[in-house]
């Protein structure tokens, strides 16, 4: 299989992986995509409620999440 192929392809993450990566629960998760603070979730195929993310998205919404210094306590 190519390399470049699997570095650059998506993937759909499900809600036991997407817990571990952001680290919140599902009702947070709920919450802030309602106010449209976090990934939205895509149905796996139509009618169905089986559901997921993207993972890209939820890298980057954790990427783009604010640090704090624990030495001091000020935010970056």
């Amino acid at each position: 299989m190519n390399k470049q192929l699997l570095t650059t392809t998506d993937r759909i993450v499900r809600e036991d992986e997407r817990k571990i990566i952001t680290s919140i629960s599902r009702t947070t998760a709920w919450s802030l995509e309602k106010k449209g603070l976090f990934p939205k979730r895509r149905r796996l195929y139509p009618e169905s409620s089986n559901i997921g993310w993207l993972l890209s998205e939820l890298n980057a919404w954790v990427k783009s999440r604010v640090t704090v210094n624990p030495h001091n306590g000020d935010q970056s």
